[in-house]
């Protein structure tokens, strides 16, 4: 059976917080076991409950003290190269969330500028308001689709005008190729 995915956020029931987070410790705990045998490191988990004094330590506290030791021994721009302060988490988390919500808003105008230029073709009349909205993504839509009628027409030939090539490749295909030869004839003979 798949598990749902549960949302992260503070869990307010205190009987399904407790069996949450002894799950979740004994979880934690386990793969802290896996990556030190399968890896051949050393790992140590300190896990404080709500309310205890005391924190549960994985392996044991013998095991903890020495990796917690060695973790204290080093420089400080090791150690805290990768941490993050909780401001700095949450000035970043902010700024992702409010480029999130600039994203939507920008996608919500468009679907609804989108709507009224609808509205527009099928012969609906635009107020004022609505055609302040619809103005400026008109250019635009006018803009784009000049640019694509310049590139297109760069890359084709003019219509109803025949190259060169086009010609001589009809005269082969209509039996000009005899009078190629006997003009060619002609030439030799001059000569």
């Amino acid at each position: 059976m798949a598990r749902k995915k549960v949302a992260l956020q503070y869990i307010h029931n205190r009987s399904r917080r407790c069996v949450t987070f002894e799950k979740c410790r004994n979880s934690l705990m386990k793969m802290a076991g896996e990556l030190g045998t399968m890896c051949n490191t050393k790992a140590c988990v300190l896990v404080y409950g709500e309310g205890s004094s005391v924190p549960d330590v994985f392996p044991s506290h013998a095991d903890a003290v020495p990796i917690l030791n060695r973790y204290k021994d080093m420089p400080d721009l090791v150690q805290f190269k990768n941490t993050v302060s909780q401001e700095e988490f949450l000035i970043e988390r902010i700024t992702k969330l409010k480029e999130e919500a600039n994203k939507f808003q920008r996608e919500r105008e468009n679907r609804e500028i989108l709507i009224l230029l609808h509205k527009a073709m099928l012969g609906g009349i635009l107020d004022v308001h609505e055609l302040t909205l619809v103005g400026p993504k008109l250019e635009v839509i006018l803009k784009n689709l000049g640019e694509r009628i310049a590139k297109i027409s760069q890359n084709l030939e003019p219509i109803g005008l025949p190259t060169t090539s086009a010609i001589g490749h009809q005269q082969h295909r209509h039996g000009a190729s005899e009078d190629v030869s006997s003009a060619s004839v002609a030439v030799n003979g001059l000569a």
